[in-house]
């Protein structure tokens, strides 16, 4: 078989691949197209004028739509002024205008993957049954498939079983583990796994941290050693710390990120369980409240569940909005 042929059938596979993603994406946030779209739709064509109630209303679905104040504050702000520069009228005019304003909350900046491109340490946290191991495991995947040497820390030492869930992980996408022995210090596994990642020239170090409550004190300062371990042994590698949140707890969400955010870095969000919520308007005040991107999104349990977060895919995904129209749109 030739090289363009295999090139062909490679990009056709990812092209299925991605239609795929859309269409469970799509169907995972039906509760959230019924919660937002819907009173969206209904404030546009209820009224027959664009006035201060029209904006009231639709700012009033936004919030209840767990976007969010800040985020829908921006957005109306945008909207106002595009309707008044544009000289629109009539409600249903605006609608376009105000889906690419959600849109344009999303963006995420062309530098936000550099990790995957440079010797990274990427630290996944969170609070428990969020997803967090399953992210590792499948991010693991992914990056080996990339070409990329990866190894996994297993530094969740607290759960009973972690270890063992981990290595399943680790021998599905075949790369390395260190540690994953239960009651063993955190930070020592860390210690060994960072130099066994200097040691074996790896690319991409995986760490699997306990779920800890952002409210546990003790185990937040926890992570921050973790961290200045990373930073003191490894200064050269790229640096990020994940959260791992739960899209069906909403508001809680943005709480427990805050929280996180106190005592680590954050680089970016990994969206999970996105496939039946109500709440996944959390996506777009995640991103706005924090100034955080959300780099991944998840909507099942298979490596391919996961995927990079694309700001056009999840909105036309929220709007119903065929892929092939947005990009002949944009063509």
């Amino acid at each position: 078989m030739s090289r363009n042929r295999q090139r062909k059938e490679v990009c056709e596979s990812m092209a299925e691949g991605k239609k795929g993603f859309f269409a469970r994406l799509k169907e995972g946030l039906a509760k959230t197209r019924n919660n937002i779209v819907r009173g969206i739709d209904s404030v546009f064509s209820g009224f027959s004028a664009i006035d201060d109630d029209f904006y009231e209303e639709l700012e009033e679905i936004l919030i209840m739509g767990d976007i969010g104040v800040n985020a829908t504050t921006e957005i109306i702000s945008r909207l106002k002024a595009q309707i008044k520069e544009q000289h629109i009228r009539e409600p249903q005019e605006c609608k376009q205008l105000l889906i690419e304003g959600i849109r344009e909350q999303m963006r995420v900046d062309e530098n936000a993957y550099e990790f995957e491109k440079r010797q990274s340490v990427i630290m996944v946290i969170g609070v428990n049954g969020v997803g967090k191991t399953t992210s590792v495991g499948k991010l693991a995947g992914k990056f080996k498939e990339d070409g990329r040497k990866v190894l996994i820390a297993a530094a969740d030492t607290f759960r009973a079983a972690a270890g063992d869930q981990l290595a399943e992980w680790a021998r599905r996408a075949d790369v390395p583990m260190v540690g994953g022995n239960e009651g063993a210090d955190p930070a020592s596994v860390v210690f060994d796994a960072v130099n066994a990642a200097k040691a074996r020239g790896v690319d991409v170090l995986l760490i699997d941290t306990a779920g800890r409550l952002h409210n546990k004190k003790n185990l937040m300062e926890e992570l921050r050693k973790m961290n200045r371990i990373v930073n003191r042994e490894f200064p050269d590698a790229h640096r990020e710390n994940l959260i791992v949140l739960d899209g069906t707890t909403g508001q809680n969400a943005l709480v427990q990120a805050r929280e996180f955010g106190e005592v680590a870095d954050l680089t970016g969000i990994i969206l999970t369980k996105m496939d039946g919520t109500a709440k996944g308007g959390i996506a777009v005040a995640i991103q706005s409240e924090l100034q955080v991107p959300v780099k991944y999104i998840g909507v099942g349990e298979t490596i391919d569940d996961l995927q990079k977060f694309d700001s056009d895919e999840f909105v036309n995904a929220l709007f119903d909005v065929n892929m092939e129209e947005t990009q002949s749109d944009q063509a």
